[in-house]
């Protein structure tokens, strides 16, 4: 009786639901497959990431003796998808039932539930057991509930994991220190430097296998210094916790030129595919603040990334999914520019932003936030359109993670779901977290004109533009007070100065 236990590739933890009863004669199936790196055309690091870290973790079955069966992508007869390829490993094996953990992604689940049927033997779908909440849990609770608001549901994963607690109560007297979290760096602060990795010999093939295969793919592919195995990912973490939590909460929304990662522990790609664990990782950050290595506005806030925000996000999508990917609120319709994928702008912020995507698969989430999720937001970019860049470019993207973060967070296409009001700004908001405006072409003071700021005119179109269902939005109050002593042909003016800008941007 062969079991073969099916290993995904954002699922690289030895603690993994489908493997904590694996006996002697199983089988750990692991495959690189076409469909998962080009339905949508993934940046090149992360498709050499996840490939590599894949190689890797199946070397680590191999030192214990498990038996691996391990298709490449370039193997003669991959056909390409899951389902072929576990049927062409049923066949080699003639296993008797599959085990796999549920996958994180709506459409792998949808593939995936057809399996037994299809097969004609047992398969048994495991939850997915490294979240602090089940998709069930996080239902429930919202079952009770009027208003889903993430903060309610953070306190709720505060108490049952017992992290950064007095009995009932939060340590420090409060459960958030986001007011304390806002501030700018200042220009002597000395910024760590991220601690990379050099290429060994499976990255150093991984890496030859997608410059050649995934040339005409977004981003660029050198120099690529991303931890691929549980022990270096585990090293990445501890020097977050040394050289910068201890600075991550007051600086974690500022943002330098220059400067992608700041204070930021760049742990998400390792983290959503499974070379470290969301508790291991809070329960880590927690030390650092009970043996007096960090304060608790730095802990709380990396902490909260996690337990609340990671949950939360995870929890909105398995209960709103499938039809959540369809939202579009506010009735967006242009097309995604073409400078998101090209960088080449004269608005420094973009450029930045856009830039030192291409280069590093990375950025931070203010800037993912309020550069290019704002400037999207404010030009009225369809949010499939956007949900699909933010897919393509960053290392940690999963559909499961990514498109609340889009839909919802970013461009409020859900309708106020899971954001209590648009995340919009004018260049004012950038000014006073950043150095980009010292450097831009436009100027951030000026309000329209071609000299002026793009953010500040187009934040004031889009406010006229979305007007009726945005105005009695209680936190929308004061700029629609300001937009209420604006005379027609004023707004008129903005509204026509915005649509010059945005019809001038190319878009393919």
């Amino acid at each position: 009786m062969t079991t073969l236990r099916f290993v995904l590739g954002d699922q690289l933890t030895r603690s993994l639901a489908a493997l904590n009863d694996i006996a002697a004669g199983d089988i750990v199936l692991m495959v690189e497959v076409a469909d998962e790196t080009t339905y949508v055309k993934h940046h090149k690091q992360k498709i050499a990431f996840i490939l590599s870290a894949m190689r890797h973790f199946a070397d680590e079955f191999r030192d214990e003796n498990i038996h691996v069966d391990y298709v490449k992508l370039d193997d003669p007869g991959n056909t390409g998808s899951f389902s072929g390829e576990l049927q062409r490993a049923l066949k080699r094996h003639k296993a008797s039932r599959v085990v796999v953990t549920s996958p994180g992604e709506w459409r792998v689940l949808a593939d995936m539930t057809t399996w037994q049927a299809t097969l004609g033997i047992p398969v048994d779908i495991r939850d997915d057991d490294r979240f602090f909440a089940t998709p069930q849990r996080f239902a429930d609770w919202a079952a009770s509930r009027k208003s889903l608001r993430m903060e309610f549901f953070y306190r709720e994963m505060r108490r049952e994991s017992d992290l950064l607690m007095q009995g009932d109560d939060p340590v420090g007297g409060q459960w958030n220190f986001d007011s304390d979290n806002r501030k700018r760096l200042p220009k002597s602060l000395q910024l760590p430097q991220r601690f990379g990795y050099e290429p060994d010999a499976i990255t150093q093939d991984v890496l030859a296998l997608v410059a050649t295969r995934f040339a005409d793919h977004f981003g660029d592919l050198a120099p690529f210094d991303w931890a691929v195995t549980r022990s270096d990912a585990l090293r990445a973490l501890q020097e977050f916790l040394d050289r910068a939590l201890p600075s991550f909460g007051d600086y974690q929304d500022a943002m330098a030129t220059g400067e992608p990662f700041v204070f930021h522990a760049v742990i998400s790609p390792y983290l959503n595919a499974g070379l470290l664990t969301p508790r291991e990782i809070c329960v880590a950050a927690e030390r650092e603040y009970i043996e007096k290595r960090a304060p608790l506005n730095a802990v709380e806030g990396f902490i909260r990334q996690i337990l609340g925000w990671r949950e939360y996000i995870r929890g909105i999508y398995w209960l709103k999914m499938p039809d959540y990917a369809e939202t579009n609120a506010l009735n967006a319709v242009r097309s995604l520019p073409w400078l998101y994928w090209s960088g080449e702008t004269k608005m420094h912020c973009m450029a930045e932003a856009i830039g030192q995507t291409k280069r590093t698969a990375y950025s931070h989430h203010i800037q993912r936030l309020m550069v290019t999720g704002n400037f999207a937001l404010l030009a009225g970019i369809v949010p499939k359109q956007v949900a699909e860049w933010y897919l393509v470019v960053y290392a940690d993207a999963y559909d499961w993670v990514e498109l609340p973060n889009v839909h919802g967070m970013s461009q409020f296409a859900d309708g106020g779901l899971l954001a209590s009001k648009p995340y919009a700004s004018s260049g004012a908001y950038i000014d006073r977290m950043s150095d980009f405006c010292k450097d831009c072409a436009y100027d951030v003071k000026v309000k329209s004109g071609p000299t002026a700021c793009p953010f500040n005119y187009l934040y004031w179109a889009f406010l006229i533009r979305n007007a009726k269902t945005l105005r009695g939005n209680v936190r929308m109050a004061m700029p629609y007070r300001t937009l209420a002593g604006w005379d027609e042909p004023r707004k008129a003016a903005i509204t026509a100065e915005a649509e010059r800008f945005l019809d001038g941007l190319a878009v393919e």
